[in-house]
């Protein structure tokens, strides 16, 4: 491009700034990421507030905060989301309707404490795309690759719905989103602590933590492919972190300082080195399953 082709002066400033951001997409990238997990953040909040108005004194952790929080005015169509989230039992004739909310609470849960941890292998597809763009080089956009991370996360989301709607089914809680206690939740905290120290946890870390070889072996200037290359990624951070989020059936499947919890030990996870801080966190669910066993016998 000619120095005139970069030029923009002549535009207003909302041409300027526009015109800047076609030439930066990895700030495009960023913050069109950084608004979608604050959105997702903003919409889970929220529910969770509406679930500790509705639920008695002690019901779930952290229900004492929230309930002082300002209940923020929304749209009617979100209080319906809520309610379906929060139904023991799908409403009448809504069976369908409540699992399409479940799944999207799920995902929204997904974006929000998985998303972030995801930054680097994103931050890196970008810096590769930065060299094949200087030398001219075609170059698929950095947010179809976000596009196949995120379609893996909406394809388990589906599978931890049926998993809600079975365990609270069996349980018989309150609220679908209500901490399971029990041998139910015992049984979640043990799987978790002790898929932490599996061969598998270990291999599929370690291409979270190294995703620079996959997407340099894997480049492609091909949509399609670099759809199927952020699904591929979307299943090494399903396979690292999907036991995790099973102890939200443990603290409750809203409870949002618990999933602001996984979701920091899941970024610091993919940026350690070695299997301390695994083995610290599986160790503590083991612990934390004995001793629910025992508080519930």
């Amino acid at each position: 491009m000619t120095g005139q082709e970069h030029d923009f002066s002549h535009l207003d400033r909302a041409g300027r700034a526009t015109a800047g951001l076609a030439r930066s997409p990895r700030l495009a990238v960023m913050l069109t990421i950084g608004a979608g997990i604050l959105f997702a953040w903003f919409i889970l909040a929220a529910t969770a507030i509406r679930g500790a108005e509705s639920r008695l004194a002690g019901g779930a952790p952290g229900d004492a905060l929230l309930k002082d929080l300002p209940r923020l005015p929304l749209p009617d169509f979100l209080d319906r989301f809520f309610a379906l989230c929060l139904a023991p039992a799908p409403l009448a004739g809504t069976a369908s309707v409540q699992a399409l909310a479940l799944v999207l609470m799920w995902f929204l849960m997904a974006v929000a404490a998985m998303l972030p941890s995801a930054a680097p292998m994103i931050r890196t597809y970008c810096e590769i795309a930065d060299t094949a763009r200087i030398k001219s080089e075609p170059v698929v956009h950095p947010l179809v690759l976000v596009a196949g991370y995120l379609a893996t996360w909406l394809t388990a989301s589906a599978a931890f719905a049926a998993l809600t709607l079975a365990v609270y089914g069996l349980a018989a809680s309150g609220q679908v989103l209500d901490p399971v206690v029990g041998l139910a939740g015992a049984a979640a905290l043990a799987i978790a602590g002790l898929y932490q120290f599996s061969g598998l946890k270990q291999a599929c870390l370690k291409k979270c933590r190294n995703p620079f070889s996959i997407l340099f072996a894997n480049w492609s200037a091909k949509s399609g492919r670099i759809f199927r290359l952020g699904m591929e990624q979307g299943v090494w951070c399903l396979g690292c972190c999907w036991a995790l989020m099973l102890v939200m059936f443990a603290v409750g499947a809203m409870n949002i300082f618990w999933m602001a919890l996984i979701g920091l030990f899941t970024v610091i996870e993919k940026q350690a080195t070695g299997r301390v801080a695994s083995r610290v966190a599986g160790a503590i669910l083991l612990v934390w399953a004995a001793a629910l066993l025992l508080v519930s016998a």
